[in-house]
């Protein structure tokens, strides 16, 4: 239990040196938004983890990607600049990503707690914004707008 509470302490620090240096170079708003990113995750994870609509497939994501963020065994160690949180970053985005197909945005954004901005991001990051292209898939139909016409009755031959 103690590598639970370290590794809790090293994200937090993580997060503090980021909302200030942002606040240094002057970009409150982003700071603010950081400094709040983190709780606002915790609070929508565990919404979610307690959601009926959510599919038990996702709660298993979302437990998993709990799991993920909090232990202290990375692909990337945390010491390294930026690309340190990067493997925690892409863990918890393929988890919203999952859960936003699954359960829907409505249901996200039920639990989401912060701000509209970030949301957006991260629906955007996530790959389930408008500007959304479905080009691997074929469209649903009633994203074809086609009409189907009937048959020839008098085909060439």
């Amino acid at each position: 239990m103690r590598w639970l509470a370290w590794t809790a302490i090293a994200l937090v620090a993580a997060w503090l040196v980021a909302a200030t240096v942002l606040l240094v170079v002057g970009r409150r708003f982003a700071t603010r938004e950081l400094l709040t990113l983190v709780p606002n995750l915790a609070r929508l994870f565990r919404g979610l983890l307690r959601d009926a609509r959510v599919p038990l497939g996702s709660k298993i994501v979302l437990g998993f990607a709990v799991v993920w963020l909090v232990s202290p065994i990375d692909l990337i160690p945390e010491f390294i600049p930026v690309l340190g949180p990067l493997d925690d970053v892409v863990v918890a985005v393929l988890a919203i990503r999952h859960v936003l197909r699954r359960a829907g945005e409505d249901v996200v954004r039920e639990h989401w707690q912060g701000g509209d901005a970030p949301l957006r991001a991260i629906v955007r990051v996530a790959g389930l914004g408008a500007t959304r292209r479905r080009s691997r898939h074929r469209p649903r139909a009633e994203e074809r707008n086609d009409v189907r016409t009937p048959p020839d009755p008098h085909p060439r031959r």
